[in-house]
């Protein structure tokens, strides 16, 4: 599967250290090739529910995937409960 820059993706894992979960929408702003032959990267843009830019990570290629025409978005707090 092709990736194009400015797509919207979806992460295939959790990503405990930014409070991402699995499934969560991001924008793909760049692809980052291995120097080493390795598995290539992505940087990607997360936005809150209103639009506006909240994150911006890289990732490894494996954990993100494209949106399918049979999946709905979802809205969730980012906040952590205490």
């Amino acid at each position: 599967m092709k990736l194009e820059l400015y797509q919207r993706v979806a992460l295939c894992r959790d990503i405990p250290l930014y409070q991402l979960k699995k499934g969560d929408v991001a924008m793909l702003v760049d692809r980052v090739p291995h120097p080493n032959e390795g598995e290539d990267g992505c940087v990607l843009e997360i936005f809150n529910a209103l639009g506006e830019s909240i994150l911006v990570v890289a990732v490894s290629r494996s954990e993100v995937e494209l949106l399918r025409a049979d999946e709905v978005l979802a809205v969730r707090s980012l906040v952590q409960a205490s």
